[in-house]
């Protein structure tokens, strides 16, 4: 049974990448998958049938905002990876590619087929989160995996933005942890435009959110290990990263070195604070040289994909919850449509951390 579903899902995406690009000799190769599968039990996706698969991923993902520039997909292939040392070293060259010295290119780096290649990290740069007494210093989404680089001999410096090492597993074995080398990760200090008391709080955060947990999947074959990464929209720093109560809770401190009066709810403190912690933010990043958008220019753009794949014959699905930004969504298009959330493949899914499967 499970050989016929690949069968299946292998037949439909080749079906729609040969259509998609105008291709010759879809039959021939149709007839060349089913007999490898049939010996096998699995098929090899060919270099461009994995890349054109992983944009269509992007394409396809309901939560993304940022789906206009799925086409400008960087896909690098590192199949041929098996050890952990190559595929940190491959994770490297992502970081760097990707960054580009901040003018941040869209790529997706892809290790070979199934979970025996298991990434930790939910991002390939993110902050550690320590709990210390009752309160924890640093990102708490990072603590439960703060806790088993510790257990894995990692020591971080404990201060708020200590970059947490890679974290690989393969196979059954014990899971290994990397330091990522300074050069690769590019970082920008949080000033504002108006308020050189802000530097008080001394915030940063990454240029590169790189996601490195979820299973990419084309054509029924399923790759647990492939991050991927596009550029920032400011309000997924600063109104949720530093701003969420639950992650950063930094609004009130804002509040505080501004001189924003937080007595009564009616007075909007929160609001007055979210913007200008998100103008901080965009404005740092753009000062700094490092690709960002902004919620209103972001929002635009989903309308201009809309169109596209419109153009192009294909129905555009999406999670409203996700898509509409969490700042004044009401002043975007997106809050005042609707859409599918139907699930369509290729697609990255979510999957459960290995520290967390007990």
């Amino acid at each position: 049974m499970m050989s016929q579903t690949l069968k299946n899902e292998a037949q439909q995406y080749l079906a729609q990448y040969y259509e998609e690009n105008g291709l010759d000799g879809v039959e021939q190769r149709i007839r060349a998958v089913l007999k490898e599968i049939n010996e096998t039990g699995t098929y090899v996706q060919t270099t461009d049938e994995l890349t054109y698969g992983a944009k269509v991923a992007w394409r396809n993902s309901n939560r993304c905002i940022g789906r206009l520039f799925w086409e400008r997909m960087h896909v690098i292939d590192e199949r041929e990876a098996t050890t952990a040392e190559e595929i940190v070293h491959g994770l490297f060259r992502h970081l760097e590619f990707a960054t580009n010295e901040g003018k941040i290119r869209p790529t997706l780096t892809v290790f070979e087929q199934g979970s025996r290649i298991r990434i930790w990290n939910h991002q390939l740069i993110r902050y550690a989160g320590y709990e210390v007494g009752h309160s924890i210093v640093g990102d708490p989404a990072s603590v439960a995996l703060t806790k088993k680089c510790m257990e894995l001999g990692w020591e971080g410096a404990g201060t708020d933005f200590d970059i947490l090492p890679i974290v690989l597993s393969i196979d059954d074995k014990r899971p290994e942890w990397f330091e990522i080398p300074k050069k690769y990760v590019k970082e920008v200090e949080l000033t504002h435009p108006q308020y050189p008391e802000f530097d008080q709080l001394q915030l940063k955060w990454y240029g590169v959110p790189i996601i490195s947990d979820m299973r990419l999947e084309i054509g029924g074959l399923s790759y647990y290990a492939a991050p991927f990464n596009g550029w920032y929209m400011g309000t997924e720093i600063g109104a949720r990263n530093l701003a969420d109560d639950f992650r950063y809770n930094r609004l009130e401190q804002v509040a505080d070195v501004l001189g924003i009066a937080t007595q009564r709810e009616s007075t909007l403190w929160r609001d007055e604070a979210l913007l200008e912690l998100n103008r901080a933010v965009l404005s740092s990043f753009q000062a700094a040289g490092v690709s960002i958008v902004d919620h209103h220019t972001a929002a635009k753009q989903f309308q201009q994909f809309m169109k596209n794949e419109m153009d192009s014959g294909r129905n555009v699905t999406g999670d409203w919850t996700w898509l509409i930004p969490p700042m004044s969504p009401a002043q975007t298009k997106l809050f005042h449509q609707s859409f599918s959330n139907e699930w369509k493949t290729p697609n990255f899914i979510y999957e459960k951390a290995p520290y967390q499967q007990d």
